[in-house]
């Protein structure tokens, strides 16, 4: 991908996200890490940028070693998209972008009682396509915006779901939103619909649903590669 399809690309996703309520106001940032044929480093969106009105233009170019190069000032959640490029390329090479958003029922879900639970993931196995498309979501329990101790917490648990042979694809900062990660920006943003729509079930259902049985997740797992 060229640094200048790259530039559209965000755009075009940060502006399908709003327009679609994922995100709102200057809510969410959206980063894309460029091939060494395009120059290597990244590419992501300013701080306190709407991501409904975007300039491919202005949006944040930072270098390998996290120096930016130009355009706006970078949003203030770099450390943690650098954390997570880092530790999730050990398990998916292609990891190539991360979208954050602060989707109204996943964060719905952390205010509850409990939520921030030492190892508590965001959501239990209730839907096939939420096992086969998103996986295991583990709860990073709150931290203010832009924490380093946050984008360490993410990349301790990346590295420790991996080693145990379950690489993950998104987690859920608490009280802040989710933060997804894939080899495109249109897998991301398909990987960030279904979290957010498995969180809006659970949320509405009347009583706490009950998951699929490890026999349903192994016939996924065997059917689909589901990664649970």
């Amino acid at each position: 991908m060229t640094e200048s399809i790259a530039r559209e690309q965000i755009c075009r996703v940060g502006k399908s996200l709003f327009d679609r309520g994922y995100v709102h106001a200057t809510a969410g940032n959206i980063s894309v890490r460029l091939d060494d044929s395009a120059g290597g480093g990244f590419l992501i969106t300013p701080t306190d940028a709407c991501l409904g009105f975007l300039d491919p233009a202005r949006l944040a170019r930072v270098d390998a070693n996290g120096q930016q190069t130009g355009g706006d000032r970078a949003s203030k959640t770099l450390a943690l998209h650098r954390q997570i490029y880092a530790a999730a390329t050990a398990f998916d090479p292609s990891t190539r972008c991360v979208i954050h958003t602060h989707s109204t029922h996943c964060v719905a879900l952390t205010l509850r009682p409990g939520a921030d639970d030492a190892g508590a993931e965001l959501l239990p196995a209730v839907t096939p396509y939420f096992v086969m498309k998103v996986g295991h979501v583990p709860l990073i329990p709150y931290h203010r915006p832009g924490d380093p101790v946050a984008a360490g917490l993410v990349a301790q648990t990346i590295t420790r779901y991996g080693r145990q042979g379950m690489p993950i694809r998104a987690v859920m900062l608490s009280r802040l939103g989710p933060n997804v990660w894939h080899d495109s920006l249109a897998a991301a943003m398909a990987t960030l619909e279904e979290l957010e729509e498995t969180a809006k079930l659970v949320h509405l259902s009347p009583t706490p649903p009950v998951p699929l049985t490890a026999s349903q997740i192994n016939d996924l797992r065997q059917t689909f590669g589901a990664r649970w």
